[in-house]
This record gives structure tokens, C-alpha cells and sequence, in this order.
């Protein structure tokens, strides 16, 4: 004895026919069915909820003693993704016996499910995101240029009984770049004496993958591959994690005051003034953060203090 479908599978049903019936008529637009996007927010969250429904087709070949045919599969199950602040990411989706089955991906923000792709096209106003497919069965979403808001829950979804759903959680790493001193401390202003060598050292965090490379500047003068000064020299050392960039100026005069900035590509970058005293007094000269700053300056108040006693 068979079971009739309920009103929830039925519209389910005449939604995909609804999709093939569209897809067979080869229409000469972009988007197959312009009207898939005005869809009820909550229809794709319906449509993904479990059926438990017994359909007469199942059970016609149960009766009867008939192999069902296999039903679409996931090669992989869910998985965390991390991706790096302004690259490129692919979240994957390989599908096995699809059939005649149809792939969507959604973004999943709260209770509600926002269509991005439904077979190969694309509906989302987001031009950094397109259906990358890969024969012969990964249904990849792909993700450009990634930035904070990006993190979050993507699925991928198959139309089957129940519809079968793939989540992927995206992280989004912020790269961290620091100039620091010879302590390890986010160094402030650096005062250097002329004919001294400027040092200055760099340390790029939280990259789970490096890419791109550092890039050490001068106000806007790019320094990495400078010859018209000379005596100046870059040392960058990638590590799992990050990097640690050593910038050194030799024989410094007052034209290397200014702003000096390192960067990890175009991600992340930091800034820090630099000073080459040229006769000063010394105890405003070192190498390491804004403590020759202060020194300086309570030298200076102590001078005018004894200036206004005499």
C-alpha cells in the first residue's frame, strides 16, 4: 500500500519539474530562470528539511522487487575552511550519480538561505563569486578577493529524497604586521645617528598559508629592489606562519627620515617614523622604540629648568 505525497513534498516536486521543464526549453538569456532569485527567502530552508514521506515510485519497486536506482552521494562531509584576507578561495562540492539531480549553492546567515548559484549560474549580486566547476563532478563555489564579512556557513545542496546538504564553515585569517625593536615591542619612533645603520624588523603573523611577499617603502619609494641610493638591503624569511622582514640602511644621512612602511602584499601594513640626527645630542640616538624620545625630552626640560634658576 502506497502513501500520497504531502502538500510540503508535492510542491517540491512540481518545483523541480518546474526547473527541468525551464532548463529543456534552452531560452537565450543568462540567467535560465530570472525568477529563481525572488523566491521566498525561506523556500530553499523548506525545501532542505528532511522528508519522511514513502513516495509510490519507492515503493512501486520495492513491490515489485526492483533495484532502486542509487541515490546522489558526497564524496566529502562537512569541513572548516580558512582563507587568507584578500585572496581566493574554492569550496568544494564533488557529487557522485547526481543523475539528473540539480546542485545549488547557498549562504546561510541566521535562519535565512540566500541563493548563489543553482547549476552553473550565477544569481548573486556579488560579482566575486561564480559556480567554477570541475569535471568531472565537483560543483565548486568560488570565492574572490575574501574579506572579514565572507566568514560564515555555505552549502552546498542536492535535490534528491530527503535533498542531501554539504556544509562548509569559512574562517577568514587577518594577516598581523608589526614593526617591532629589539625587545619584541611595537616600536614607536626610531632615532638613528648619521653615519649609523637604520634596522628595522618587520614580523607578518596569523598567515596560515603565505602569499604575496613583503614589501618594505620609503614615504612611496619602494625599497626591496632600490639601487639608486645604495647600501640598502632586504631580508625576508617565510615561516609556516608568517614572516620576519630585516630592513637595513647603511651609513644613514637626513634624507632617511621619514615614514617607512611594511607591507604583506596589498593585505596588511604598518608604519613607523624614523629620525637621523645629525649632531644632536646623543642621548636621543638609539635603536629600539621611543625611549631616546623621552630621554631627549627630559634632557630638554632639565636644561630649562637650570636655564631659569641661573
Amino acid at each position: 500500500m502506497t502513501m500520497g505525497r504531502s502538500p510540503k513534498a508535492l510542491g517540491a516536486a512540481i518545483l523541480v519539474l518546474l526547473f527541468r521543464s525551464l532548463n529543456a526549453a534552452s531560452l537565450p538569456v543568462v540567467k535560465p530562470y530570472p525568477r529563481l532569485e525572488d523566491l521566498p527567502k525561506n523556500l530553499w530552508h523548506e525545501l532542505s528539511s528532511p522528508f519522511t514521506e514513502v513516495y509510490e515510485e519507492e515503493s512501486l519497486a520495492t513491490e515489485i522487487g526492483a533495484t532502486p536506482e542509487p541515490r546522489p552521494f558526497f564524496e566529502d562531509a562537512d569541513s572548516n575552511i580558512t582563507a587568507q584576507l584578500g585572496t581566493h578561495v574554492h569550496m568544494h562540492c564533488r557529487v557522485h550519480d547526481l543523475r539528473d539531480g540539480t546542485v545549488s549553492w547557498v549562504r546561510k546567515r541566521g535562519e535565512e538561505l540566500h541563493l548563489l548559484t543553482f547549476q552553473t549560474f550565477t544569481y548573486s549580486n556579488d560579482a566575486r563569486l561564480s559556480l567554477d566547476y570541475q569535471p568531472p563532478n565537483d560543483w565548486r563555489l568560488l570565492l574572490r578577493y575574501v574579506t572579514e564579512l565572507d566568514a560564515g556557513v555555505y552549502e552546498c545542496q542536492v535535490t534528491a529524497h530527503p535533498p542531501l546538504i554539504r556544509v562548509v564553515y569559512l574562517t577568514v585569517s587577518v594577516p598581523k604586521v608589526e614593526i617591532v625593536d629589539e625587545r619584541g615591542a611595537t616600536a614607536g619612533d626610531k632615532f638613528y645617528k648619521a653615519g649609523s645603520t637604520i634596522e628595522l624588523k618587520c614580523v607578518v603573523s596569523k598567515v596560515p598559508h603565505p602569499s604575496g611577499y613583503v614589501t618594505w617603502r620609503h614615504g612611496s619609494r619602494m625599497l626591496n629592489y632600490d639601487t639608486t641610493r645604495g647600501g640598502i638591503s632586504v631580508k625576508t624569511d617565510m615561516g609556516a606562519e608568517g614572516a620576519v622582514s630585516r630592513l637595513y640602511i647603511a651609513n644613514a644621512n637626513k634624507k632617511d627620515s621619514g615614514n617607512y612602511s611594511c607591507a604583506l602584499a596589498d593585505v596588511a601594513a604598518t608604519t613607523v617614523s624614523v629620525h637621523v640626527l645629525n649632531g644632536e645630542n646623543p642621548a636621543a640616538m638609539q635603536h629600539g622604540g621611543s625611549a631616546g624620545l623621552r630621554a631627549a625630552f627630559a634632557l630638554t626640560f632639565a636644561l630649562s629648568i637650570s636655564s631659569l634658576l641661573r
